[in-house]
């Protein structure tokens, strides 16, 4: 092959290599300024899950009596 198609090939083949490289550097900061994004919020609010099907929340009260004696145990 003639020195100066091989050159030319060369010089092509480098510069896609560099495109190639610009394009993942680009999608790297897209991706990581994303992932960074979602850390501004630094404070979330996380609603409350209530604790029966019916949407109640246990209260103290329901607590002590839901406490089963150690007489009551099945043995």
């Amino acid at each position: 092959m003639h020195p100066e198609i091989m050159r030319e090939l060369t010089a092509q083949h480098g510069r896609d290599l560099r495109e190639q490289a610009q394009r993942a550097m680009a999608g790297r900061t897209l991706r990581g300024s994303r992932r960074g994004a979602h850390t501004d919020d630094e404070f979330v609010v996380v609603p409350d899950i209530p604790d029966y099907v019916d949407g109640s929340f246990r209260t103290g009260a329901d607590e002590a009596v839901s406490k089963v004696p150690a007489a009551r145990h099945a043995a």
